[in-house]
């Protein structure tokens, strides 16, 4: 990259992303001069509640529904446990849900203490994943029962990009009353999504994963579809969500919105030749590498490749020094030491899973800056591998 060095190269998209400047220009008069309360009577507060509308209609276009089906929260966490709360405690006579063992820690571990958040005692089935990160769909259909209140199934995996088979699964819940959730926060502006066509009863978004500021998110859910509040309040959001909107963001993910359905062909198309080439080189050059996850089911940005023997940790450091911005995993679990729960549950072999990297691109990436990597990375690898213990150098 030569002069160019000095310049981040920031691939950790899936941790979070660079806030658009078209978005940036969009939320910058209401943190100025559009400052009025969205609920005010007056017309300098109505103004503001018209951008909320605007906003929600953007959101709408995106996902595929009706404007009155969009509820804006604070993010992706706060509307997965809004989603799942709501399911059991419209239906308290069921206590069994169904998740799978490659949830983000917002459903992990929301599922782990939910027996103390409720007070009651619940059943939790964990669906197995198979080498490539993809669902047994006969476990699932023997593990749905009269007495569960919800399944709750990620779109697709924040660590390996895998897409999981949510619109089957959601036909088949329905077909026994059961409700379904997808947390969608990796796939909402990467992917197609039409949840008019979907038998998704809720699903949630983040808007710092779609170039869109931290700090706002949206649930949807379904019309007709049993919902209790999360956050008790005000009127808000028509009844759901309680608390003054968080108007500049939410104007934010609206015009964010905007853009990703204007920018989802070049995410498939030169976002993915990107990340191809990245992942081809990567696996070509370096020896005792391999790519995690369905090589085709995936995220056109996502690839997460371990390198044998060496920790991922020592990697991301190394790479810092070129200023090459990745992830060994999930940025909500990268300060714990254990490989990575998603790739443990694929049965990662432990010298893979511990020196495992996620590049995540966006249409912000260039191919100067993949084959800066290119260039790097093989040069990381071997320094750490003649330091380790374990590498024999064939």
């Amino acid at each position: 990259m030569g002069s160019g060095e000095s310049k981040v190269v920031y691939m950790d998209n899936n941790a979070t992303t660079r806030v658009a400047p078209e978005v940036v220009e969009a939320m910058m008069p209401y943190l100025t001069d559009y400052y009025g309360n969205p609920s005010s009577m007056h017309s300098f507060g109505g103004q503001v509640g018209e951008a909320v509308k605007k906003a929600r209609l953007q959101v709408a276009q995106l996902l595929g529904c009706d404007t009155d089906e969009v509820t804006f929260t604070s993010c992706g966490t706060e509307s997965d446990s809004t989603a799942i709360l709501s399911a059991l405690r419209a239906y308290p006579e069921k206590r069994h849900i169904i998740t799978t063992r490659v949830e983000h820690p917002a459903i992990k571990n929301l599922c782990d203490n939910i027996s103390h958040i409720t007070g009651h005692k619940y059943r939790v089935t964990r669906l197995k994943v198979s080498n490539d990160g993809m669902i047994d769909m006969d476990e699932y259909a023997q593990a749905l029962s009269d007495d569960t209140a919800i399944v709750s199934v990620m779109w697709a995996n924040n660590e390996t990009g895998v897409i999981l088979p949510v619109s089957d699964m959601a036909r088949m819940a329905k077909s026994r009353n059961i409700l379904f959730h997808t947390d969608a926060v990796q796939a909402v502006g990467k992917i197609p999504i039409n949840l008019a066509e979907e038998d998704i009863d809720y699903l949630s978004l983040a808007g710092h994963k779609l170039h869109a500021p931290k700090g706002v998110g949206v649930l949807y859910v379904r019309k007709g579809t049993a919902f209790v509040p999360f956050l008790s309040g005000g009127h808000q959001e028509d009844g759901r969500r309680g608390g003054t909107e968080n108007v500049a963001s939410i104007v934010a993910l609206g015009r964010a919105c905007e853009l990703a359905n204007e920018m989802m062909e070049d995410e498939n198309t030169r976002v993915r030749a990107l990340r191809d080439k990245l992942e081809q080189g990567l696996l070509t050059t370096i020896p005792k590498s391999m790519l995690n996850g369905n090589k085709h089911s995936r995220l056109p940005n996502t690839a997460n490749i371990s390198f044998e023997f060496v920790e991922g940790e020592a990697i991301l450091l190394h790479m810092n020094r070129y200023n090459i911005c990745a992830s060994s995993g999930s940025a909500c679990t990268s300060g714990s030491l254990e490989p990575s729960h998603v790739l443990r549950a694929m049965g990662v072999p432990f010298t893979a899973a511990h020196g495992s990297i996620r590049f995540s691109l966006s249409i912000y990436n260039t191919e100067e800056e993949v084959d800066f990597v290119l260039e790097k990375m093989p040069i990381i690898i071997n320094e750490l591998r003649k330091m380790s213990p374990f590498w024999e150098d064939d």
